[in-house]
């Protein structure tokens, strides 16, 4: 018998109570499946079926909750193939989560009530534009839909607020498609790492890897598929901290707005569902004609936000989950590094041991695998730009007097034949062509253009491009 199935651990149960919640947290080269064997369970809002096995991987923090109670079944973790030497290295490496746990403190009934008064006001909404009578107590209540910005310190938990109430919206049964719109570059949503993006939502979002943390929006993929029907919108802002342009992210916010308000116009039915926008730790723009501010565990932040918004908007303080992670550092660029390969390839995720039948998000493996192109071209037919420098000091650190010779909204030509071009295993926005009316453009057009695709610059000249819907 091997080594590695001497240490393969058994299948094991657990019985969760209800309104309780199993977490569990994966160390990196190892994966899990989970299968409800009875009763009522979700993740992060998105229901499971009795009998699937759900797939786990890339370093995923999660966790099952139950309603009405439930036993899930855990499957042998996979353990990643190792020489003896690596082994007697990495004894640490066991195969089970490097935490699990029940816990009967959740903040479940908060979100749900939540849920319940966003409902009410999608519903107020339709009626009022559909004419129809109201039947609320409240005769004076707004028939404005739910437009809700979601903000909290790093680590709060905000995402997954964000994934739990459109997920509940979903499943409602009404049809509602309500949009969600990430404007977390350090998260990239739908795309990229360094991308700001919107999407309508029609079906729950799966939660297996934090390689795709909004669910998965195939480039390629047979259309039955309910991940290719998230068609997202997506600015390039190229950066992982919202400081390092905060110009430039801020006219991307407002064109992100702009499109979304331009949609309602068109299409008022879909208006009716709301939006719901998640932010970074640092965010301080509204172009999304907000209503209703949910501030994630942070006293100080709820008692600015309710002195300074409390008299025109909704703010309401939801309490943070205790199974909400510390990420630190080298956290978040392996999962940049999980996304970029998950955007080119797919989702891949190793099958434990044994199982055969299993399932991402309840979409089989297979169906998420994609095959990126790969190409030599001559940077000729190429134009790359560079908005800003590529280092820029704030304007407090400049001489008196003096002003910058780039600016931070200046797109830069780049010549990459010239020595410190920085190309070399960058990450490029595949840009839409500008408009095709001369009369039309304008010097900082490219800053208003939405992506396409995204390429990544590889050594000899390679470039590797998938495309976005």
């Amino acid at each position: 018998m091997s080594t590695e199935e001497k240490s393969a651990p058994a299948t094991k149960e657990w019985h969760l109570e209800p309104e309780t919640e199993y977490r569990f947290e994966l160390d990196p080269d190892t994966s899990l499946a989970i299968k409800l064997v009875r009763g009522y369970a979700e993740i992060f809002g998105a229901e499971l079926a009795e009998g699937k096995q759900y797939l786990f991987g890339s370093e995923c923090k999660a966790a099952v909750f139950t309603w009405q109670g439930c036993t899930i079944q855990m499957s042998p973790p996979h353990l990643p193939m190792f020489s003896n030497t690596i082994l007697t290295r990495r004894k640490h490496v066991t195969g089970q989560p490097s935490t699990e746990y029940v816990s009967e403190e959740t903040p479940m009934a908060a979100y749900a009530n939540l849920h319940i008064a966003f409902e009410q006001m999608r519903v107020r909404a339709l009626r009022a534009l559909h004419g129809s009578p109201a039947h609320d107590d409240d005769p004076s209540a707004s028939t404005e839909p739910p437009r809700v910005l979601v903000l909290g310190p790093e680590n709060s938990g905000k995402t997954t607020v964000c994934k739990i109430l459109v997920n509940y919206a979903v499943r409602a049964g009404q049809g509602w498609s309500p949009l969600l719109v990430n404007v977390d570059p350090s998260e990239g949503g739908w795309a990229a790492p360094g991308a700001l993006s919107a999407a309508p939502v029609h079906s729950p979002l799966p939660t297996s890897s934090p390689a795709n943390p909004l669910g998965s929006a195939a480039s390629s993929a047979p259309t039955a598929l309910s991940s290719n029907a998230l068609l997202p919108l997506v600015y390039w802002y190229g950066h992982a901290e919202t400081r390092r342009n905060p110009l430039l992210m801020d006219r991307l916010i407002r064109n992100l707005g702009d499109n979304v308000n331009d949609k309602y116009d068109f299409d008022t039915e879909g208006k009716v569902s709301g939006l719901i926008v998640d932010t970074p730790s640092s965010f301080g723009s509204d172009a999304f004609k907000i209503n209703v501010i949910l501030v994630v565990g942070h006293e100080k932040l709820n008692v600015e936000m309710q002195r300074t918004y409390g008299s025109e908007l909704t703010v309401v303080k939801i309490p943070k989950s205790g199974g909400v992670v510390e990420l630190d550092h080298s956290y978040r660029e392996r999962v940049h590094k999980y996304q970029l390969h998950t955007y080119m390839y797919g989702q891949i995720i190793p099958t434990p041991p044994g199982i055969t039948q299993a399932t991402v998000g309840g979409e089989a493996l297979t169906e998420l695998t994609l095959a990126p192109s790969s190409t030599v071209i001559s940077f000729d037919d190429l134009s790359i730009f560079r908005i800003g420098a590529e280092t820029m000091a704030p304007s407090s650190a400049l001489p008196i007097g003096a002003a910058r010779v780039v600016s931070e909204m200046q797109p830069v030509p780049i010549d990459p034949a010239q020595p410190g071009s920085g190309l070399l295993n960058a990450v490029l926005g595949l840009l839409a062509p500008p408009n095709p009316d001369e009369n039309e453009r304008y010097d900082e057009e490219i800053l208003d253009l939405t992506v396409t695709g995204f390429l990544i610059m590889c050594a000899g000249f390679l470039i590797t491009t998938s495309g976005m819907n």
